[in-house]
């Protein structure tokens, strides 16, 4: 595929709309302008199922650079999720096994594809798995490559000074991580590396790596981190993401429940809305715009991106129905189990609206739980079932119909 040159406008978006830092910028943006292609990659360790739209904000950009003609490469840290990234961490991460971080992965490159082109003709986006190279590693290699940095260097960055101050241990393997995660760039031979604003540290040990061993010097992007819809850190812990591969209508819900301060900042990482018209939504705002009616516009963008146009609207109208009307969604999941009594715990852990009984019963007990618009407060209720089925619903989001069979 031949290299395309961007003009001075979307050279300019490219290289600042999302980003925090640019190492090497001016190389960067000379490559750029030259034509050459740039073999980019964006590392994500599988410590969970789901990606979420703070991992959209890098992958869109890719996707940009995809659309010029750049080599692009999707890393999966099957092998560097086993260790855990110590970055921004008060306490040592829980280990995980290879097969559950090959579980987490299995989705990835599908949640992935919503936005990256893996099946293109001319230039398909690679994926790669560090354990490919990683666990090949002999002792004297990795000893090799220790030596090349010092213990002073790691024990700069600030978590590891925090544990030092407040007597909490630091292990051994995470210095290593770093050096894991530098390797990747060594490996792979990359002109570039993307990430958050968080993993600068572990992206500078690469370009260190590339620039000591191969007389590269490695271009390094880091992005603005998104908050959570909440404000806080975009966490599964929190629960406060927007997954993508979350059902439209849950997309669009979530972002309705997001905090107003963040709507703009929202528009400018998430969607490809102009920056100008995001200035003019943040005048409306502060003249005493309703926040709900800018949401609504984000909400529908976000759908519309991940799925399509029909989708965005049914998800807009369903909100509408069931926050502003009242009503009941039109369309919901619909479950099938045996005529009969069953007990409510068991049924919301058997439709998925909750991933297990001990949320059944903490959902059901602050109220949150109705059948047939009725609250169900007590956890030991049994559910009557039968042909014409019963409307369950969780929170204001979750609706699953329950029909016997």
């Amino acid at each position: 595929m031949a290299i395309k040159t961007p003009g001075q406008q979307k050279l300019k978006e490219l290289l600042t709309r999302g980003v925090e830092e640019i190492i090497a910028e001016e190389e960067l943006e000379k490559k750029l302008r030259k034509g050459e292609q740039i073999r980019i990659y964006y590392g994500i360790d599988p410590t969970s199922v789901e990606l979420h739209i703070g991992h959209a904000v890098i992958l869109r950009k890719l996707k940009e650079f995809q659309a010029l003609g750049h080599e692009v490469i999707l890393l999966i840290g099957d092998f560097t999720a086993q260790i855990g990234d110590p970055s921004g961490r008060t306490i040592q991460r829980v280990p995980l096994t290879h097969k559950q971080v090959l579980d987490n992965a299995k989705t990835y490159q599908e949640q992935a594809s919503k936005i990256l082109d893996f099946e293109s003709k001319s230039n398909p986006v690679k994926i790669k798995f560090n354990g490919h190279w990683l666990q090949k590693l002999t002792f004297k290699e990795l000893i090799e490559l220790s030596m090349l940095f010092t213990v002073q260097q790691f024990l700069e960055r600030d978590m590891f000074q925090d544990r030092l101050q407040a007597g909490k241990p630091i292990g051994l393997h995470e210095f290593l991580y770093p050096l894991m995660q530098g390797y990747d760039s060594l490996a792979m031979d990359v002109d570039m590396e993307v990430a958050g604003s968080d993993q600068l540290f572990n992206m500078l040990i690469g370009r260190d790596l590339l620039g000591k061993l191969k007389n590269k010097s490695k271009i390094v992007m880091t992005f603005e981190l998104l908050e959570g819809l909440d404000g806080r850190k975009m966490s599964k812990t929190f629960n406060n993401f927007v997954g993508l591969a979350d059902e439209p209508s849950d997309m669009y819900g979530k972002i309705m429940s997001m905090k107003d301060e963040l709507i703009t900042r929202y528009f400018k990482l998430c969607t490809d809305v102009s920056l100008d018209e995001i200035k003019k939504m943040d005048r409306q705002i502060a003249a005493g715009g309703n926040p709900r009616d800018f949401k609504m516009k984000l909400a529908w963008e976000l759908v519309k991106t991940y799925y399509s146009v029909p989708d965005a609207n049914s998800a807009e109208k369903n909100f509408i129905n069931v926050f502003q009307k009242k009503k009941k969604p039109e369309e919901m999941e619909e479950f099938k189990i045996q005529i009969g009594r069953h007990n409510i715990v068991d049924l919301l852990v058997n439709t998925e609206l909750v991933s297990s009984k001990s949320e059944a019963r903490r959902v059901i007990e602050q109220g949150g739980v109705k059948v047939d618009d009725k609250v169900i407060d007590d956890p030991t209720e049994d559910i009557e079932v039968g042909e014409k089925g019963v409307v369950m619903q969780k929170g204001k989001l979750g609706y699953v119909r329950v029909v016997g069979e």
